[in-house]
């Protein structure tokens, strides 16, 4: 079987992408899989590294703040509809299969119009534009979020979650414990309480900063703080905290990326957050207490929609951006001294948890195959 996989942009839709792809060539190790992403954008590089081919567009978003630019993107996006269509006619998929992201938009269309059918994945709780113009095109709707029928038609609509990194389960405290004093000279129990802060690989400024601001505290209440700046922050943070760090008894890691995310979710007791939809999805399957910082500089503030279905189960704490600066450290203290809070969202988090998300989309697409 021909399988054609759409979209990029962010490592949101990139990863839950070749997690599809990864489940699809696990059930059908013949299976033929091209993606479709944006030229410039980091799906070239990230696709490729996971070992499939790839083609890009040159296709681009609109330019809401200067209007006058977007002749040249609509130029780019005609381009795109016509290489698109030239992919899906030579390539000869059985299955379309859209993550979100402009490219995702080009390919799906010229797959329907190709009569291919076309399956959408959907990572938020807010659709993205581009999925919502592609809904009456799609066969099935693959979803993370329950109550999505605000945006696509309830008949196509599928509860799958979002698939998540394949190892994460399988993480250790006591490996985290070894890992940390061995690789930053801290001493790490398991039975001290342990606050995980990631703001994703380039960071969160105002969850760094809330951070820096709060460390006397942090520190002081005798806890272990795990603080993952992302690269764009790390070397003013690190510098901020290098008195903890001289300190013979730390209880503080900086690191600009972690390479142990299961460990050190595995040890974690709270875990501070932005309120993507991969992060989501894993705070969920492993059950963690969560305080959810959502991006105010995303489309359609959907980090907040994200983060307010959990919320809204008592499933997870929430912080405003705007507010963080004041509310972030107090509340992670207050939450990490509250052992039936954290019991309490552990137990409704778990419950809002999809397992085997990408297994269960990769057979949806399969049954498109059969059903056409």
């Amino acid at each position: 079987m021909k399988y054609l996989i759409s979209g990029g942009g962010t490592g949101g839709h990139i990863f839950p992408a070749i997690s599809i792809a990864n489940a699809l060539r696990e059930a059908d190790k013949d299976a033929q899989i091209l993606f479709v992403g944006a030229l410039g954008r980091m799906e070239m590089e990230r696709v490729p590294e996971a070992g499939y081919e790839i083609v890009g567009l040159p296709i681009r978003g609109f330019n809401r703040s200067q209007p006058w630019k977007n002749v040249s993107v609509l130029y780019d996006l005609a381009r795109s509809l016509r290489q698109a269509k030239r992919i899906v006619r030579e390539f000869k998929p059985d299955v379309a299969v859209g993550v979100g992201g402009y490219a995702s938009g080009a390919a799906m269309k010229a797959a329907a119009w190709a009569h291919v059918p076309v399956l959408l994945q959907e990572q938020n709780g807010f659709a993205g534009v581009t999925n919502k113009l592609l809904r009456n095109d799609a066969a099935k709707i693959c979803v993370a979020y329950p109550n999505m029928e605000r945006f696509f038609p309830a008949d196509k609509i599928i509860l799958t979650g979002n698939p998540v990194r394949a190892n994460l389960t399988q993480g250790s405290a006591a490996a985290a414990c070894a890992y940390f004093n061995g690789q930053f000279g801290v001493r790490f129990t398991e039975d001290t309480p342990t606050l995980l802060i990631i703001g994703g690989s380039l960071g969160a400024r105002t969850i760094n900063e809330s951070i820096l601001q709060g460390l006397d505290q942090l520190l002081g209440a005798g806890i272990q703080v795990i603080w993952q700046t992302g690269k764009t922050y790390y070397d003013k943070c690190a510098q901020a905290a290098e008195k903890y760090l001289r300190s013979d008894n730390s209880s503080l890691v900086v690191t600009a990326f972690l390479n142990n995310m299961p460990d050190a979710y595995a040890l974690a007791d709270v875990v501070i957050s932005r309120a993507g939809a991969s992060s989501i999805s894993e705070l969920c399957l492993l059950g963690k207490a969560s305080i959810l910082v959502p991006s105010p500089n995303v489309a359609e503030d959907h980090q907040t929609h994200n983060a307010m279905a959990l919320v809204n189960q008592d499933a997870a704490l929430l912080v405003k951006d705007t507010d963080a600066h004041l509310r972030l450290v107090p509340t992670a203290l207050r939450l990490l001294e509250n052992k039936e809070q954290c019991a309490a969202l552990h137990k409704h988090i778990l419950a809002l948890a999809q397992p085997d998300s990408a297994r269960r989309i990769a057979e949806e697409v399969v049954r498109l195959v059969t059903t056409k």
